[in-house]
């Protein structure tokens, strides 16, 4: 199984979550996209459901010289959310990545300002919030994520990704009310591996995504 492109995904999620909302079980939807490259995806999905697109901009932790291997997420002004057991395997201190997190919060509020500048995040009490990502490796920025929304009280949490590791889904379906991962292919090393055209998006594609919709 590949995707030709992040978009290729998003049709194929988009099936299932059409005919959920057609039996009544998505109600008043919302869509969520983890940007940058979770936007690409989830705009088919909005668009497929006739709901609002907006974005929730999470930033991993990675670990130190590993960037791109998660070891826990920031989101909004909340506290970093590490996973302990992959900091005590690597030997880590959450004291440690202090720098880091302090360099990702400088990020996260950067592209906060530059997708939504005065625009307010929308409203998710009491709705169906859609969480959408290209992929789980860790899941660590997925789970970040999905505590935040809870808090703000939707009244149904999906998680809608194309791929992940067996793993990971596993661990993130007790944090949802509905888990939508149709592949999870046995060994699963990078999101990137199961898409033929995995560039990274820029901000200018997400701020177009968004017009968009």
């Amino acid at each position: 199984m590949r995707f030709r492109d992040r978009a290729e995904a998003g049709r194929e999620l988009a099936g299932p979550l059409v005919a959920a909302h057609a039996r009544g079980d998505l109600a008043d939807p919302v869509v969520l996209a983890l940007p940058r490259g979770g936007i690409a995806v989830a705009a088919p999905v909005a668009r497929a459901l006739g709901a609002p697109l907006d974005v929730l901009v999470v930033r991993k932790i990675g670990a130190p010289h590993h960037e791109e291997f998660a070891v826990g997420a920031l989101v909004g002004d909340d506290p970093p959310l590490f996973d302990t057991g992959t900091l005590d395997r690597l030997g880590l201190t959450e004291a440690a990545l202090a720098p880091v997190v302090d360099r990702e919060r400088q990020e996260l509020c950067r592209r906060e300002r530059r997708y939504r500048g005065d625009r307010p995040p929308p409203e998710l009490t009491g709705r169906t919030v859609i969480v959408v990502d290209d992929g789980l490796a860790t899941g660590a920025t997925a789970r970040a994520a999905l505590r935040h929304v809870r808090r703000r009280h939707p009244a149904h949490l999906v998680l809608a990704v194309p791929v992940g590791a067996p793993d990971a889904a596993a661990r993130l379906a007790p944090e949802t009310d509905t888990l939508l991962c149709p592949h999870r292919p046995p060994g699963f090393a990078a999101v990137g591996q199961w898409y033929d055209d995995f560039e990274q998006l820029t901000d200018e594609q997400v701020l177009d995504a968004l017009r968009g919709a």
